[in-house]
């Protein structure tokens, strides 16, 4: 085989990628101090440490991965995303790895700060002619003008997570928490956008026979909670998350209810308190769907500790809070769109000094 055969250079960025991945090493689980609950300890599963800084990274680096061993991606490929948000850097940080040009289309409304992260990480995007609704379809349609290969997060992620054959965030977990006095978690927490995190530690979790069970955590306006609930696999609500990067209006293919135990519908006020706990208390730099996550979490505790179990819960940080700084961590931004943190301010930090969980009612 000669080194210009389109195999060699399929195995030598499948190298690459592997060794970007090596490179950083498994994410950290850090900790959550919460001195009221001694008997049972929560943790953080940071994927916020990723180098485009978002959990999205992992999914995305499957899905060229998957990409270029089927033969979809290959030297001189373009490749079309459609989304205006972790993703769309994600692609561009892949694509630039492999000399591969990447291109965005995105919602007209996306923020500059995600527009300019695409550009540094060496990327091209364009406002998307169709509303955010059609926005996947007119970027296949990019895709296959340019002859390029279309990124499908919602479809392709969950499949290429499952193929990659590299550690999950659930293998991570478990090896992490090796030597902690709960090495086995009660509780693993953390929201569904593509729906391929969840399912990808639904997985694991029976695969290995593990006690875990899985929550969900499911903001306003999205389809999942009403999706498991009802067990209507194409449920649709029509609406957009506020919370980005969990939610979706519609049930995605990547979504499996039947691997998740508990689905915890959210309302996005108690979202931003709980956000708001984890950077002023905490000091912790999450996005919004941590905080989305952090209240989950909390519920899942108190329901433990009033049943007088020990143990451990995980959640997740799915981002960082930088690309938030003039949005959902922005009091004017969040009274802007209607949305009341105070009824639930002070219930995390009650949580926390004193063990007593009482969200408002109603």
């Amino acid at each position: 085989m000669t080194s210009d055969h389109p195999n060699a250079w399929a195995a030598d960025a499948i190298r690459r990628l592997r060794a970007e991945g090596r490179a950083y090493g498994p994410t950290p689980l850090r900790p959550l101090p919460l001195p009221a609950l001694r008997d049972v300890r929560v943790y953080l599963k940071d994927e916020s440490a990723h180098p485009t800084g978002s959990v999205k990274h992992r999914l995305v680096r499957a899905m060229f991965h998957e990409a270029i061993a089927t033969g979809r991606i290959t030297a001189d490929t373009t490749v079309v995303a459609a989304t205006g948000g972790a993703v769309a850097v994600a692609g561009a940080h892949f694509a630039r790895l492999l000399d591969l040009p990447f291109l965005a289309v995105v919602p007209a409304k996306t923020p500059a700060d995600t527009l300019a992260r695409v550009e540094r990480e060496g990327g091209r995007w364009q406002v998307a002619e169709q509303p955010p609704a059609a926005v996947q379809e007119e970027a296949r349609a990019v895709a296959e003008r340019l002859g390029g290969h279309f990124l499908d997060h919602f479809t392709d992620a969950e499949r290429a997570l499952t193929a990659s054959r590299e550690p999950t965030i659930a293998d991570e977990i478990f090896t992490q928490l090796r030597e902690e006095p709960h090495p086995v978690p009660a509780w693993i927490v953390t929201g569904a956008g593509t729906g391929a995190t969840s399912a990808s530690i639904g997985r694991h979790l029976r695969h290995h026979g593990h006690p875990t069970r899985l929550a969900v955590v499911d903001p306003e306006n999205s389809a999942y909670f009403p999706a498991w609930a009802s067990g209507c696999r194409d449920y649709a609500t029509g609406m957009p998350s506020r919370i980005p990067g969990i939610g979706r209006p519609r049930t995605e293919p990547g979504f499996l209810p039947t691997v998740i135990d508990l689905v915890i519908p959210v309302p996005d006020a108690a979202s931003l308190a709980a956000l708001r706990w984890l950077h002023d208390t905490a000091a912790v730099p999450a996005g919004p769907a941590a905080g989305t996550g952090l209240w989950g979490v909390c519920h899942l505790v108190a329901r433990m500790r009033e049943s007088g179990a020990r143990g451990s819960v995980v959640g997740l940080v799915g981002d960082h809070a930088e690309p938030y700084r003039n949005t959902h961590l922005d009091p004017e931004w969040v009274r802007a769109r209607g949305l009341d943190p105070a009824p639930y301010a002070g219930v995390v930090e009650r949580f926390a000094t004193t063990g007593e969980w009482r969200p408002p009612t109603g």
